[in-house]
C-alpha cells in the first residue's frame, strides 16, 4: 500500500517533529508526553502511557488475542535538549533519525489509517511506542509489555533498521558493572600495595584468553566496553572499573560464559574487594513456533524485498524481539527506511523512503490482519 503525496509530506512533517525532541533510554517522558494526545486526536481515545513510559494504543478485534506492534520511542543519544537537524533536498540528518524514528512515524500513520478503513480483524492489534531498547535500557519498555500482556500475545513485531534487514533469532546478553576497591596508597613509599587497576588489568586479561562455546549455528562473544579508575601517576589505585559483557544466540552457552565470568570475578576477590553489578540482561528465544517464525520472515523478505533496491537479508539480533521470543511467542524485526548512521550523531535517512516504510509496515499488518 503506497503512501500518498499527502501522508508522505505529513510523515514528514511528523518526523521532523518528533526526532529532535530528547528521549534517552528511561527519559522518554517528552516524546511520550507528545504522542499520547495525538493518538487521542487520531480516534485512539484508549490510547496510554504505562508505568515503563511505553505510549499504547489498540484496534480491536474479534478476539483478545493480541498481534503486538512495536516501534521503540528511546535514543542512545544523553542529550536533555532538542537534537539537532539538518536537512537537504535527498536526506534529513539527526541523531536518532532513522533508529527509530524512521519506523516509529510510518507505524503510527499506519495504524491510524488502517484504523480508518474500518477492518475488524480475528486478533486485536496492540500497538506500542516502547521505552529503553537501547544499551543499558535494558529492553525495560518491551519486558513490561510482555509482563502485562504476554499470555494473550500470539506473535510480536518490531519495526526497527534499515529495510534491507530482518532480525529473527535473539542474540541474548549480560552486561556487568564490575568495580575493584583496594587500600591503594602513595606510589613510592606504599610500593607493593595492591592496586585496583593490577586486579582489574588481570581480571581483562582472563577474559580475553577465554575460549568461547563452539556450537554449529550459533555464535557466542565477549566485550570489555569501557575502564576507568586511578588517581594520579603517583598514586596506587585505589578503585578501579569496567562495563563488560557476552553476548549469545544459545542460552546454554550464555550460562556457559557466566560461570566463566563469574570464576574470574571469584578469583580476583581473593586479592581485592569487587563489586559486581548485573545492568543489562537481554534474553535468548525459548522454542517459538519454527513454521510461524519461517511464514512471518518469508512474508518479511518479501514485502521488503518489493520495494528495497538490494537485497534483503536476515540477521540475528538484540532487539525488542528478543523478550516475546524469551517466551516462546514467535517475533521477528523488521526494517523500513533507506540510511545509515545509526547510534553516530551523523545518522542520516533518505525522506523518500518513509513511502516504502509505510508500505513495508501496512502491508505487513494487512496480512496479519487478513490471516
Amino acid at each position: 500500500m503506497v503512501a500518498t503525496n499527502e501522508l508522505y509530506e505529513e510523515m514528514l512533517t511528523l518526523l521532523k517533529t518528533l526526532v529532535v525532541i530528547p528521549s534517552p533510554s528511561g527519559f522518554e517522558d517528552e516524546r511520550a508526553a507528545f504522542l499520547l494526545p495525538l493518538l487521542k486526536s487520531w480516534g485512539f481515545e484508549e490510547a496510554y502511557i504505562d508505568e515503563a513510559k511505553n505510549v499504547l494504543w489498540k484496534i480491536e478485534g474479534e478476539t483478545d488475542r493480541i498481534i503486538l506492534c512495536s516501534a521503540h520511542i528511546d535514543t542512545v543519544f544523553p542529550d536533555r535538549t532538542p537534537l539537532p537537524l539538518k536537512e537537504d533536498e535527498e536526506n534529513l540528518y539527526c541523531p536518532g533519525i532513522g533508529d527509530d524514528a524512521g519506523c516509529l512515524v510510518p507505524m503510527l500513520i499506519a495504524s491510524r489509517e488502517l484504523k480508518k478503513i474500518g477492518i475488524k480483524p480475528k486478533h486485536t492489534f496492540l500497538f506500542a511506542a516502547n521505552s529503553c531498547e537501547e544499551g543499558l535500557g535494558n529492553l525495560k519498555g518491551i519486558k513490561n509489555i510482555c509482563q502485562t500482556f504476554g499470555d494473550k500475545i500470539d506473535r510480536a513485531y518490531s519495526f526497527d533498521g534499515d529495510i534491507t534487514e530482518i532480525y529473527n533469532a535473539a542474540v541474548g546478553s549480560h552486561r556487568y558493572r564490575v568495580e575493584v576497591k583496594t587500600k591503594g596508597g602513595h606510589s613510592y613509599s606504599n610500593f607493593g600495595n595492591t592496586s585496583a587497576i593490577d586486579v582489574l588489568s588481570e581480571m581483562i586479561q582472563k577474559i580475553y584468553a577465554l575460549e568461547v562455546p563452539q556450537k554449529e549455528g550459533e555464535v557466542t562473544t565477549y566485550n570489555v566496553g569501557t575502564v576507568e579508575g586511578g588517581t594520579s601517576v603517583n598514586a596506587i589505585a585505589q578503585s578501579a572499573s569496567m562495563l563488560c559483557e557476552y553476548r549469545s544466540t544459545d542460552k546454554d552457552a550464555l550460562a556457559y560464559m557466566k560461570e566463566k565470568f563469574f570464576d574470574i570475578f571469584d578469583g580476583a576477590a581473593k586479592r581485592a574487594e569487587i563489586k559486581i553489578e548485573l545492568v543489562g540482561d537481554r534474553p535468548c528465544a525459548d522454542c517459538p513456533d519454527p513454521k510461524m517464525m519461517a511464514q512471518m520472515t518469508n512474508k518479511a523478505l518479501e514485502i521488503q524485498s518489493k520495494y528495497a533496491k538490494v537485497p534483503v537479508k536476515t540477521y540475528p539480533g538484540s532487539t525488542d524481539c528478543n523478550c516475546p521470543l524469551s517466551l516462546g511467542i514467535p517475533a521477528i524485526d523488521v526494517g523500513c527506511y533507506v540510511g545509515a548512521g545509526a547510534h553516530t550523531r551523523e545518522e542520516w535517512l533518505k525522506k523518500e523512503s518513509l513511502k516504502d516504510a509505510y508500505a513495508v509496515i501496512t502491508e505487513m499488518i494487512t496480512w496479519e490482519m487478513e490471516r
